[in-house]
């Protein structure tokens, strides 16, 4: 009767096909030169039937993975059955048997013995040749009997399994070197793309094409874990339309292929779905994970893979050489890039410290700098490598250096060194700290200096010291000025009644008129002790200030209008420097104007020292960020003596003549420009003389505008 490979073709008899002891050199040259496993199988099938005098035989290879017999091949059978065979305990019992003897097995009764196998081969007896040793079992060859073989036979038979035996694992190898040409090509393009662009994704792109050519799938996919968000994101595919919309699957999803793949340890073909077209149903998707040497990295699915009856196992080993190749490039680059990123996050830090720092070498050579180091000595990090560090400090900061490499200690770590240097070079008062630079083994092979500029922390200092005296000063004028206001109050009143009756006697002239002249000078000294009260009670504070907008300009011009004659008279020059669109203050228009009267006043004072005559400038303009307005009075006198310019505004100091000033004038003017949020400098112009600036807040719109209704 003809016979059938499992393709379903017609076989040709042939000397193979009749087995006899002198056909071994036949089946050796069929497995020499046959390079396909399908080519090779029914030539072994027809050799065996011939040796054992069966009708039938079927090939079950042994699926390690989940121990079912898979059949790859028959002869004279029908059709090839498709599902596995799963041995039941008695039939198992048999198959061990076989395997751990060595040989073969013939099983009469075989419907009651071992139905399944029955209803594959339809025989009353079967003959079973173990294939491979029972540690490693390949397979099983079962030949269909209609009678048990006589023993003369059954001599022959053990050749016939080792051809098989000879064939499947020949083969095998050969695909086995197939597959890692195949791959290292892939993975050498593959490598190349990442060596080139230090880019995952585009090397999984690559991956992703060749491994459809690989497999013979429609689409291959691979998605990696991200463990912080806890995710599998689809990196690369290559179907471009599947990677719209960048997929996301949450790494704990129980339904999800990707999902559950990853938390397995090996390739398993997924089961089409039952609803599925003929089509789709024809075609099988693969699902493998990426596993490194620490954690699950991902999942690879194949899509749209046709298995061939029997190649199940070929495939899911491909996938997985295929994965484990794959997880190895991914592992190695999630490394790189963990690397990677701890550079630059130290490179970060390390430029991130505002202090100047240096790593040198033992000869003194610059190993590394931060940008705080470089953007001072004005040079690129690349131009410092390798450069002296002493051609970059000053002399102090080297001769220190160099003790310190003289240290006898030289060879072991030392406790860091700190002195503070006022560098030439670097044009800054510095805290410098050197510490030892250690290899691994704890051994000294240069130094690290971290300088500290102490400029800010020196301005800060001065900035606390010029606070701390303002703070001073207002608690003088706090503590005198509740002083003052008592003794202006009880003052006050006897003055006056004393004016009063001098004012009377001076319209009745009700006094002998030789007393008329010392009227007058009793009249006059009693009016400037009144004024000099009502200075008092302003420097006290006992006026309540009538806060609306003013423009400082419009006071300014009034204290001029006023002074005009005195300057003239003195042949002293009013400059005047007025920002044209200044903004308006907050305060009381009549206290102000006591302000810079008094200022003005004691510019005046200040040339008139001289006598040769002489120039104010009075300048305004306004400091938006600072929400501040300055108005300047600069005078060409001698300038403020350093003694003199500490106590300026102290109450009762002056530097007049005695009789010609009370030394109330610029502290009154200091308490009111307190008072409306503001301050008062005194200094000396570095083009000679001195200029008092007054700093007063701009008002708000909303302040403005209310004053204006």
């Amino acid at each position: 009767m003809p016979k059938n490979d499992r393709a379903g073709r017609h076989v040709p008899s042939s000397s193979a096909a009749h087995g006899t002891k002198g056909d071994a050199p036949s089946l050796i040259s069929l497995l020499a030169h046959t390079r396909r496993l399908v080519d090779l199988l029914p030539p072994l099938h027809q050799h065996a039937l011939s040796v054992t005098g069966g009708s039938r035989s079927l090939l079950f290879e042994h699926n390690p993975r989940n121990g079912a017999m898979q059949a790859t091949s028959g002869f004279g059978v029908d059709e090839l059955p498709t599902e596995p065979w799963v041995p039941a305990p008695d039939e198992a019992a048999i198959v061990s048997g076989a395997f751990a003897r060595g040989e073969s097995v013939t099983v009469t009764d075989l419907p009651r013995r071992m139905p399944d196998l029955a209803s594959r081969l339809k025989t009353p007896a079967a003959l079973l040749l173990p294939l491979g040793p029972a540690a490693e079992p390949v397979g099983v060859v079962a030949v269909g009997l209609s009678l048990p073989p006589p023993a003369s036979r059954l001599e022959d038979v053990a050749p016939v399994a080792d051809a098989f035996l000879a064939a499947i694992e020949l083969t095998r190898l050969r695909q086995r070197d197939q597959l890692q040409h195949d791959l290292r090509l892939l993975l050498d393009e593959f490598s190349q793309s990442l060596a080139a662009t230090l880019q995952l994704t585009t090397g999984l792109d690559i991956f992703c094409h060749g491994a459809n050519r690989l497999l013979g799938a429609d689409r291959t996919s691979v998605w990696i874990h991200d463990r912080r968000a806890r995710q599998l994101l689809l990196r690369a595919s290559s179907d471009p339309e599947y990677l719209v919309g960048s997929a996301q699957i949450p790494a704990d999803d129980t339904v999800s292929p990707a999902a559950l793949a990853m938390r397995r340890t090996r390739a398993e073909i997924l089961t089409p779905d039952p609803g599925a077209s003929v089509e789709r149903s024809a075609t099988s998707t693969v699902m493998v994970p990426l596993r490194g040497t620490r954690r699950a990295l991902g999942t690879v699915m194949f899509e749209g893979v046709r298995v061939e009856p029997g190649g199940a196992l070929d495939l899911l080993d491909r996938a997985d050489e295929l994965a484990r190749q794959l997880s190895n490039a991914v592992e190695n680059l999630s490394l790189l890039e963990e690397v990677m990123r701890s550079r630059r996050e130290l490179e970060d830090t390390f430029d991130s410290i505002a202090h100047l720092v240096a790593v040198f070498d033992r000869l003194g050579r610059i190993v590394h700098v931060n940008r705080a180091f470089a953007s001072r000595v004005g040079r690129t990090r690349e131009q410092l490598i390798e450069r002296p560090l002493v051609e970059f400090i000053g002399p102090e900061l080297t001769v220190w250096l160099n003790q310190l490499a003289e240290d006898p200690g030289r060879g072991t770590p030392r406790l860091p060194a700190v002195r503070e240097i006022f560098d030439s070079r670097l044009d800054a008062p510095f805290i410098v700290t050197v510490t030892d630079l250690l290899n691994p083994e704890h051994e000294r092979v240069g130094g690290v200096i971290v300088a500290r500029d102490l400029t800010p922390q020196t301005r800060l200092e001065a900035e606390r010291e010029e606070l701390r005296q303002r703070l001073t000063q207002s608690e003088k004028l706090a503590a005198l000025g509740q002083f003052v206001a008592g003794i202006a109050h009880e003052l006050n009143n006897p003055l006056q009644g004393v004016l009063g009756h001098l004012e009377l006697l001076r319209v009745t002239g009700a006094f002998p008129k030789q007393l008329r002249r010392e009227i007058q000078t009793i009249y006059r000294e009693a009016d400037r002790a009144a004024k000099i009260v009502r200075n008092l009670l302003v420097f006290a504070g006992s006026r309540r200030l009538t806060r609306r907008a003013v423009s400082l300009n419009a006071v300014l011009q009034k204290v001029v209008a006023l002074r005009a004659a005195s300057c003239r008279a003195a042949g002293i020059e009013v400059v005047r420097h007025y920002d044209e669109k200044l903004p308006r203050v907050q305060g009381d228009p009549l206290l102000l104007h006591q302000v810079f009267l008094n200022v003005v006043m004691n510019a005046e004072h200040a040339i008139g020292v001289t006598g040769n005559g002489g120039r104010i400038e009075l300048t305004t303009h306004a400091e938006p960020s600072r929400r501040m307005i300055v108005a300047a009075v600069r005078d060409t006198g001698s300038g403020f003596a350093p003694d003199v310019l500490s106590r300026i505004f102290e109450p009762f100091y002056t530097t007049k003549e005695v009789g010609k000033g009370t030394g109330l004038g610029l502290a009154i003017a200091y308490g009111i420009v307190q008072d409306h949020g503001g301050q008062i400098v005194a200094a000396n112009h570095p083009d000679g003389g001195a200029v008092l600036s007054v700093e007063l807040p701009i008002a708000s719109t909303s302040q403005t505008s209310e004053t204006g209704r």
